[in-house]
């Protein structure tokens, strides 16, 4: 009788270790089977995004349950960002890969009737750059030679990039075209599917300047089939891409920070946020993630709960009133 009510005392403190069967041993948080949703297709930023965290909690064995990566595609996110808020809302196990480009679009006013607010902000886990790059035969060697060429005859320019009118890329390049002292709207830009499309068309020469993200260029520029005209960071990256010049150092004010992370929907239960809170805060705590983030080109941005939620409400408004400048938002 004594060892049976001490075991019983010992399984009533039990939270993590456990006692007896399987689900006794869980925290009430723990996801029962833990999901990623990439809002695009296969092979993209967002499925890269969720491959990068799947890795992750692999390598650091932060999540015990194997994690599984659906795909979503739609409008940069908008099709999965409704789904959760009005169908899904609390899906405890699912955790949705977000960039820049979603919050460029919330801003904007393209995922319908909801703002940043509608839904939890979990965790950044990395940053990207965005840059422009051209083929390794074109004769525009720097970034000035590119605002010349812009300056001389901005039609005369294909600049190509993933999305349409407004989004991340297009914005990118509207930002650089004014810093020419041109008028985006004079400008030539071809709206492509994805990264690899741009670079495709980028190879192939059927547009002249390519615009994306420094994860999407590596095998091209260790290959020397492109060429990196600047990147819009503010200071020079490390490793594999230090010799790469920024926008800054060639006389233009321009950053382009493309931030990867995840939110869950907005009536998940307290328990499950906070669980995969932590387990995030301890998988970016951990050096086996800091390999797995640097294998695909990516740095460090670490913010979770109402850090990050913080940082998205910041960066939506400072695009809301960019996009308003560029006459965008709806």
């Amino acid at each position: 009788m004594k060892k049976m009510k001490w075991l019983a005392l010992a399984c009533t403190g039990a939270v993590l270790v456990g006692c007896g069967t399987g689900n006794a041993s869980k925290d009430p948080g723990q996801p029962k089977r833990p999901e990623c949703i990439a809002p695009a297709k296969p092979g993209g930023g967002f499925d890269m995004t969720c491959k990068l965290i799947q890795s992750g909690f692999k390598q650091t064995e932060t999540l015990k349950d194997p994690m599984r990566v659906t795909y979503m595609p739609g409008g940069v996110g908008a099709v999965a960002y409704n789904k959760i808020v009005n169908n899904d809302p609390a899906n405890n196990n699912a955790v949705i890969a977000f960039s820049t480009g979603s919050l460029l679009n919330l801003a904007q006013g393209k995922f319908g009737n909801f703002t940043e607010k509608d839904v939890k902000w979990l965790s950044g886990v990395a940053v990207d750059y965005g840059l422009v790059s051209v083929h390794k035969d074109s004769p525009l060697k720097t970034l000035d030679d590119l605002m010349k060429a812009l300056q001389k005859n901005p039609k005369a320019i294909s600049f190509g990039g993933a999305g349409s009118v407004g989004g991340q890329d297009w914005m990118q390049t509207a930002i650089l075209a004014k810093k020419a002292g041109v008028n985006p709207a004079d400008m030539s830009f071809v709206a492509l599917e994805g990264g690899g499309e741009v670079l495709t068309s980028l190879l192939g020469q059927h547009i002249q300047v390519g615009v994306g993200n420094v994860s999407e260029v590596g095998a091209h520029l260790e290959a020397g089939n492109i060429r990196i005209l600047a990147v819009f960071s503010d200071k020079r990256l490390e490793g594999k891409f230090s010799q790469l010049p920024t926008a800054k150092e060639q006389g233009y004010d321009l950053e382009w920070p493309v931030i990867r992370g995840f939110y869950m929907g907005p009536k998940v239960s307290d328990e499950a946020f906070n669980w995969w809170k932590n387990a995030f805060d301890q998988m970016m705590a951990n050096q086996k993630f800091d390999a797995v983030r640097e294998n695909q080109d990516l740095l460090p941005f670490e913010l979770t709960g109402e850090e990050l939620t913080a940082y998205v409400y910041k960066q939506t408004a400072e695009m809301r009133q960019l996009s308003e400048e560029y006459k965008l938002s709806k």
